[in-house]
């Protein structure tokens, strides 16, 4: 029993992972892209990919035997979701924000205690990390090990916050515990600022300028973060204007009002 069990957690992480994999920089895969990022066996990854063109998530381009996400897939649960992220906005917004700077953009969100690639967008050059697969969309990392998850967890309530940072604290490594009351006032900052500049995590050693993504909607606020390498002659300030500007015009509802809608749908 056990062991069917974990088996359907298996493909169940293996079936996200492959809707993972299509990004900006990935708008196709073939079923070694899909073996070479993550490990998997061959015979049962070119399998799954099969099932999900039977399910409707993925096409298969039979001349190349590359696979393209369906409508259906990006469309998969978006009806629960704040508008802003429905109608495509905030994945908009993450490639302009790449484009406009070259650097690097993402979207972070809370997962338990870990902080997740919600949404990724590499800068040119791509972010330099230290595997050779770079950073992509689905990795997770503690929340403590980053100043996007330091910035997550300034938005849970006081009492439960501090229980995480301690159970955080307790789980880690020796090589990368921390002094408690530190964190706790590193994470009381961002709660009082609404964003952090510091370090990106997640297998790099580039920093992070990030501000929170908060919105009609919402269960729970995710963060907005440009990624740059160390070193380079970067204007906080400006940066984090220019995220917290661009977050506003996100999450306000579209120009056309619903007497406009309603003008439209009357004509048509």
């Amino acid at each position: 029993m056990q062991a069917a069990v974990s088996n359907k957690a298996k493909i169940a992480k293996r079936v996200i992972e492959v809707l993972d994999y299509f990004d900006f920089d990935h708008p196709t895969a073939t079923v070694m892209d899909i073996v070479r990022r993550y490990d998997r066996p061959q015979s049962s990854t070119s399998e799954l990919l099969s099932t999900l063109v039977d399910l409707g998530l993925l096409y298969k381009d039979l001349a190349t035997r590359s696979y393209t996400l369906t409508p259906r897939a990006a469309m998969l649960g978006s009806t629960t979701q704040p508008d802003f992220v429905r109608d495509g906005r905030l994945g908009s917004l993450v490639d302009k924000l790449a484009t406009q700077t070259s650097l690097s953009v993402g979207v972070f969100g809370m997962v338990g205690l870990e902080a997740q690639i919600f949404c990724w967008h590499n800068g040119e050059p791509p972010l330099k990390a230290s595997t050779e697969k770079g950073i992509y969309g689905g990795m997770q990392e503690s929340l403590s090990e980053s100043a996007v998850g330091w910035l997550l967890l300034s938005t849970v309530e006081k009492q439960r916050r501090d229980g995480m940072i301690r159970r955080l604290n307790a789980e880690a490594s020796e090589d990368k515990q921390f002094c408690f009351p530190e964190m706790v006032e590193t994470v009381e900052r961002a709660r009082d600022c609404g964003h952090v500049h510091g370090k990106m995590g997640f297998g790099s050693i580039a920093d992070v300028c990030a501000v929170l993504v908060k919105g009609p909607g919402m269960a729970r606020p995710m963060a907005l973060g440009i990624v740059y390498e160390p070193g380079e002659n970067t204007d906080i300030e400006a940066m984090t204007a220019l995220l917290q500007d661009a977050v506003a015009s996100c999450v306000e509802q579209p120009e056309t009002s619903d007497a406009e809608m309603l003008h439209h749908a009357r004509a048509a």
